[in-house]
């Protein structure tokens, strides 16, 4: 059964980096950055997957994740929700749950034995298929999973990710390249407001996630970690 309501975009995007800061999910640390597979420096760091260990932000953030996509893309748009291996799995399940669609997941890889499916659960050829992740920085790991929709014969126009970076131009690149709607209910500038209101660190730290967020490599290459990808 649907029970998303139409909140305002901006209240959603401000009570979600609510919660997330409540939940200890997202983290400031500009004297010792925290250091990413790719090699970047960042004074940010968040963990979506912690949203799972907390029943009423959950449900408030897939009820607002729901809205997002009802609004946003449209009420029929879709034949099933695909969730990426790992983190993506279990938002989708609560997301197919909400709008009442069959959910798959899709993994990294194909496993390799048996019949070597990418894709596992039922999605007949042409589905229309909406895949989640719980963040996504510049749609890259998003992109890994929506081809592998698109080559088992599924159709994906729309992409959702809870909480996108919103810092890269290469993301906004991305999507648009691949013919994908990214939607998403929250992004670092509504964590840095709540931060700024709430007065949740010194000044510096938050001119320097600030300064991170306007040039994110520059501030990278910085503070010891790559200055280009």
């Amino acid at each position: 059964m649907i029970q998303a309501t139409f909140t305002d975009r901006k209240v959603m995007a401000e009570l979600v980096a609510k919660m997330l800061w409540e939940i200890k999910a997202v983290h400031f640390n500009a004297s010792q950055p925290y250091k990413f597979a790719s090699g970047m420096a960042s004074p940010v760091y968040i963990d979506c997957r912690k949203l799972l260990s907390f029943p009423r932000v959950r449900s408030t953030v897939m009820d607002f994740a729901a809205s997002v996509v009802l609004r946003d893309a449209g009420f029929e748009q879709f034949d099933c929700i695909a969730g990426g291996e790992t983190a993506g799995i279990p938002f989708a399940a609560l997301l197919a749950d909400r709008l009442s669609l069959p959910m798959i997941y899709v993994r990294k890889q194909p496993k390799g034995h048996g019949r070597n499916a990418q894709i596992e659960g039922n999605m007949p050829e042409g589905s229309r298929v909406l895949v989640i992740e719980d963040l996504t920085t510049a749609g890259g790991s998003m992109f890994k999973f929506i081809d592998a929709v698109r080559d088992a014969g599924g159709v994906v126009d729309h992409g959702i990710a809870l909480f996108y970076y919103g810092i890269f131009d290469e993301g906004a690149l991305r999507f648009a390249d691949g013919k994908v709607k990214l939607h998403y209910i929250a992004t670092w500038r509504d964590v840095l407001a709540v931060a700024n209101e709430q007065k949740l660190f010194d000044q510096d730290t938050l001119n320097e996630v600030e300064a991170f967020l306007d040039a994110p490599l520059a501030w990278s290459g910085r503070n010891g970690g790559i200055s280009s990808l």
